[in-house]
């Protein structure tokens, strides 16, 4: 049997080596926040269908997964600036494949409840309901959780569904009386925004967690019937919180 001396230059060789460190990782909220330095400003705010067919223009399936022309998405609304946002970072991360993106674009009329941007789109919790089917991600209601790059819902009204007025956005900070957010807003369009914190009847934030299971996106129902109702009947925030698996 060997002595240790015998061993004893090969370990001081060892430890004398320069380490070869892998990269760090950069977070999705990293991606988030570099997507949104990344998008235009301002080009105006309109809710209506034609500017949300533009977002059909705006991000497209290639070889490696996506590829994005964000002015081509002017005038703008808050539901597709977000997407777009979160398709960046998905594909910043290279958590997209071409079948992947196939699914992620918008289509031409694409209704609410109807495949992933439709999901996302739909009125009450769509971006949250999304997350949790995807289990990537999760929802929470307490402000102090909240992270710069969570995504973040916004009832101006009491109401969930047909009768809410909301806002989605990108959260970017709080303090006791205001919230700072990133989102397409009126009537300016792309940019950041700061309101009163009591103008926000209810929130909702989402948080990707797991980008990696964006391809679950492939297997999901071609529609979310729960999702598409939103757009004409009322819903309850209990019947919302157990949906969305709600923290």
């Amino acid at each position: 049997m060997k002595s240790l001396a015998a061993f004893l230059p090969l370990l001081l060789l060892a430890c004398s080596a320069p380490s070869q460190s892998a990269p760090p990782q950069v977070s999705f909220h990293q991606s988030v926040l570099q997507a949104i330095r990344e998008m235009p400003v301002g080009g105006g705010y309109s809710g209506s269908d034609a500017t949300k067919n533009k977002l059909t223009r705006a991000s497209r399936p290639h070889a490696t997964g996506l590829s994005f022309t964000p002015q081509a998405a002017q005038p703008s609304f808050c539901s597709g600036a977000t997407y777009l946002v979160f398709l960046k970072a998905l594909q910043a991360g290279q958590h997209v494949t071409p079948k992947e993106a196939k699914a992620l674009v918008v289509s031409q009329d694409q209704q609410d409840g109807e495949g992933i941007f439709g999901r996302w789109n739909a009125n009450g919790p769509g971006c949250a309901k999304l997350i949790t089917d995807l289990a990537c991600g999760i929802n929470f209601t307490d402000w102090e959780k909240a992270q710069p790059g969570d995504f973040l819902k916004i009832w101006w009204n009491e109401h969930i569904g047909g009768r809410e007025h909301g806002h989605h956005v990108v959260y970017l900070g709080h303090d006791e009386t205001s919230v700072r957010y990133w989102s397409s807003n009126q009537p300016n369009g792309y940019g950041e925004k700061t309101i009163p914190r009591s103008k926000c009847r209810r929130i909702l934030f989402t948080r990707v967690t797991i980008p990696q299971k964006v391809t679950r996106v492939t297997s999901l129902p071609a529609h979310d019937p729960w999702l598409a109702r939103m757009l004409r009947e009322d819903f309850s925030w209990p019947e919302v919180r157990q949906r969305c698996e709600v923290e």
